[in-house]
C-alpha cells in the first residue's frame, strides 16, 4: 500500500512494479483504486468519520496506513490491510456497505 504513493513513471514506481513482477499499468490502476474508488465506497463514507483530523483522499493509502498504530511500519501495514479487508471478502459481497 505504501509503494503505491509514488507514481508509476517516476524511477521508484518503476521499482514497486519491477518488485512485485507487475507491469506498471497495473500499479496505475491500484493508485486510481485508492484515490478515486475506494473514497466512494459506502464502506470508506462511513469508515472515514472515525479518523479526526479526517484523511485527505489525496493521500490514501499513505495517510490511512499512517494511522495506525504499530511499532514497525508492517504493524500498522497489517493494521490497515484489516480495517479494508471488508471491501475484498467474498462472503460479505451482499453488504450494502461495501457498494460504490
Amino acid at each position: 500500500m505504501l509503494m503505491l504513493a509514488a507514481p508509476p513513471a517516476s524511477a521508484s514506481g518503476r521499482r514497486v512494479s519491477e518488485m512485485l513482477g507487475v507491469p506498471g499499468s497495473t500499479v496505475q490502476r491500484w493508485r486510481t483504486w485508492w484515490r478515486w474508488d475506494f473514497p466512494k465506497t459506502r464502506f470508506w463514507q462511513s469508515a472515514r468519520t472515525r479518523f479526526m483530523p479526517p484523511l485527505l483522499d489525496e493521500e490514501l493509502p499513505v495517510n490511512l496506513v499512517e494511522r495506525f498504530k504499530g511499532d514497525q511500519p508492517v504493524e500498522r501495514l497489517a493494521r490497515a490491510l484489516y480495517f479494508v479487508a471488508p471491501l475484498s471478502t467474498r462472503a460479505r459481497s451482499g453488504n450494502p456497505m461495501l457498494a460504490a
